[in-house]
Parts: structure tokens; C-alpha cells; sequence
């Protein structure tokens, strides 16, 4: 009887400490899980941290590029003042030419009356008036061709005006132009910055953890307890990649609009 008895208390004591057993391997794989969760929570702070650092970083370069904007209207508008006092001078310039011209108009017009005179005295006189008369004629001759000569240089001047005006509207076209180009450069370059981060950090997180869940579950045994908690956890880290994925797409798309 006390054999029986010992040897039916083995055989008790063997299947508690096989329960036991049990019970200490399924504490390990419970901890296992709460440790991959524990780590996954722990990037997922680091990554909003990471983030709020790009954040302030983009908000940054926006105020320098405000800053560079305001620095670039204030010498535009100097320019601007510049050529309005250009042109004021050049006006000025313009009406003295004028008021020039209107008095040397004038001056011919005392010159041919004084011409008449000498005509009307011409009739009257000898030889010599007919010789003074000749040399009247060169002297009017030349002040023709020098009249002609202010005229060409006038037009001339016109011209170059129209040209210099439409040589400064052709620059700040082209400015103009620039700054757009400069602004969507500027905006791809930070849009494909935030996919290159996306694909070589965010992406491989939850990749990591799939493999990772994948050891646990227990394909020997599809009806273990644990095999839900790891299915409930692929779950919310596949959500967490699709997550990643459509903001890499947004991102894509953005850069597609602006290329367009």
C-alpha cells in the first residue's frame, strides 16, 4: 500500500509540475508579446518625436523663405525707384530737348523773316547782295542738315526708350518666373525627403514586427490562446503599414501635381 501510495503521488507530483511547466511557458510567450508591444509603442513615440523635429524644421525654412521674399520685394522696390527716377530725368531731359527745339524753331523762323528782308534789299542791290545772297543760301542749306540731324538723334532716343522699357518688363518676367520655379523645387524636394524617411524608417517598423509575430504563432497548435493576441497584433501593425503606405502615395501624388 505505501508503494502504491508513493508512486500515485509521482505521478500527481510529475503531472503538477508538467502544468507548471506549461503555465511558465505560456507566461514567457505572454511576456514575449507584451515586450513586442512594449517596443513597437516605444518607436511609434520616437517617430512622432522625429516627426515634430521635421516639422519645426520645415517651419523654419518657410520663415527664412518669407524672410528671403520680404529681403527681394524691398530691393525689387528700390529698383522700382530707381527707374521711376530714371525716367523722371530722362522726361526732364525730353522737355529740355523740346523747349531746345521750339526756341531753335523760333530762331528760324526770325532767320526767315530776316531772309525776306534781305531778299526785298537783294532786288535793289548790285552783285555783291546777289554774292551775300548765295552765301545766305549755304548757311540755310546747313542749318537744314543740322535740323535733320536733331531730328535722327530724337527718334533715335525714342527708340532706345521703348527698348530699355521693354528690356525691364522681359526682367521681371523672368524673376517672376524664377521665384515660381524656385517655390515647387523647393516643394518636391521636401515631399520626397518625407517619402525617402517614410521607406527607410516608418516602413520597416512594422515589417519588423510582422516577422516577429509570425515566430510566435504556433502553427503546430492552431487553437493556442496566443495564436489570437498575435493575430490581433498583426492586425494593428498592418494597419499601422497601410497607414505609412497611403501617406507615402498622398505624398507621391503631391509631387505629381506639382511637376504638372
Amino acid at each position: 500500500m505505501d508503494k502504491r501510495t508513493e508512486f500515485a503521488d509521482l505521478i500527481t507530483a510529475n503531472r503538477e509540475l508538467a502544468f507548471q511547466k506549461d503555465e511558465k511557458v505560456k507566461r514567457a510567450k505572454e511576456l514575449i508579446i507584451a515586450n513586442v508591444e512594449l517596443a513597437f509603442q516605444t518607436k511609434e513615440k520616437k517617430c512622432r518625436a522625429e516627426e515634430l523635429v521635421i516639422a519645426n524644421k520645415e517651419l523654419a525654412f518657410q520663415n527664412a523663405e518669407k524672410e528671403n521674399r520680404a529681403a527681394e520685394l524691398i530691393i525689387a522696390n528700390k529698383e522700382l525707384v530707381f527707374q521711376s527716377e530714371e525716367k523722371e530725368n530722362r522726361a526732364a531731359e525730353l522737355i529740355i530737348a523740346n523747349k531746345e527745339l521750339i526756341f531753335q524753331n523760333a530762331e528760324k523762323e526770325n532767320r526767315a523773316a530776316e531772309l525776306i528782308i534781305a531778299n526785298k534789299e537783294l532786288v535793289f542791290q548790285n552783285a555783291e547782295k546777289e554774292n551775300r545772297a548765295a552765301e545766305l543760301i549755304v548757311a540755310n542749306k546747313e542749318l537744314v542738315f543740322q535740323n535733320e540731324e536733331k531730328e535722327n538723334r530724337a527718334a533715335e532716343l525714342i527708340i532706345a526708350n521703348k527698348e530699355l522699357v521693354f528690356q525691364n518688363k522681359e526682367k521681371k518676367k523672368r524673376a517672376a518666373e524664377k521665384k515660381i520655379a524656385d517655390v515647387v523645387l523647393a516643394a518636391q524636394y521636401e515631399k520626397l525627403l518625407k517619402i525617402a524617411f517614410l521607406q527607410s524608417h516608418q516602413v520597416r517598423v512594422p515589417v519588423a514586427n510582422i516577422l516577429g509575430l509570425f515566430e510566435l504563432f504556433e502553427f503546430d497548435n492552431p487553437s493556442d490562446p496566443i495564436n489570437g493576441k498575435v493575430l490581433v497584433m498583426l492586425k494593428l501593425v498592418a494597419e499601422s503599414l497601410d497607414k505609412i503606405i497611403q501617406e507615402i502615395v498622398t505624398n507621391t501624388a503631391g509631387i505629381s501635381k506639382l511637376i504638372k
